[in-house]
């Protein structure tokens, strides 16, 4: 059987003994499930799992802001609409969530040779607070050198919906959070952001057109996966 962890379980939980009695010599990998509110990632999560299942393959799934008691208490107060805060300070919370996740639960769990499947990582960081609200991309850049070093996923898989879409799929969510409650233009550069960080690196990326049957969408899927680990 498959190994799965929840973010929020001890490591000493993660039963490594899986890995390392199987002998198995392919590498952890690091995979980040992005794009903007209303793409569908919870649905494709599931499918993410069903292969990791089906692989046999011990993996972790947490999320950001979160993964952590820390990025939890730091997750509900980023996106609580009652929350205040500038543009910087709201950056800085996401990178002090984003330092204690990867210290805490990413960076333990490769080493133990179980890949790490994180809903939402830097991306975000830069399509939203960075494309979305206008804070400049190289001051990102530099937080996301200082807290994370070297890592970066190993894959990202962008899901990718009409803007209309996205819009459409909020409106039907009964209690929107502080970012869901953005009016269409922000939603606008955040899309726009994410493509153009695609366009740029198309070797870490795999942009889904989630807009789909979930059958084509979950071969898309499985394929970028398969590749992978290939």
């Amino acid at each position: 059987m498959p190994l799965f962890v929840s973010a929020g379980a001890p490591l000493s939980a993660k039963m490594p003994a899986f890995w390392h009695s199987k002998g198995n010599a392919m590498p952890p990998r690091f995979i980040t499930l992005d794009g903007i509110d209303g793409a569908g990632k919870t649905t494709q999560l599931a499918v993410i799992r069903e292969w990791f299942t089906a692989q046999e393959r011990p993996v972790l799934f947490t999320r950001e802001p979160g993964g952590t008691p820390l990025g939890e208490a730091l997750r509900r107060l980023l996106l609580n609409p009652k929350t205040q805060a500038g543009l910087r300070a709201e950056t800085l919370l996401m990178f002090a969530a984003r330092a204690q996740h990867i210290d805490s639960v990413i960076l333990p769990a490769l080493e133990d040779g179980i890949s790490v499947v994180s809903d939402r990582f830097t991306d975000a960081t830069f399509a939203y607070q960075g494309g979305g609200r206008g804070l400049p991309e190289a001051d990102i850049a530099q937080l996301e050198q200082w807290v994370q070093g070297n890592l970066r996923p190993s894959l990202t898989i962008l899901l990718d919906v009409p803007l209309e879409v996205s819009l459409a799929r909020i409106e039907r969510s009964r209690n929107k959070d502080r970012f869901e409650q953005e009016e269409a233009d922000f939603f606008t550069r955040v899309r726009q952001s994410y493509l153009e960080r695609a366009a740029a690196a198309p070797e870490r990326y795999t942009v889904i057109n989630s807009n789909r049957g979930k059958t084509v969408v979950r071969r898309d899927i499985e394929a970028a996966l398969e590749k992978l680990f290939a």
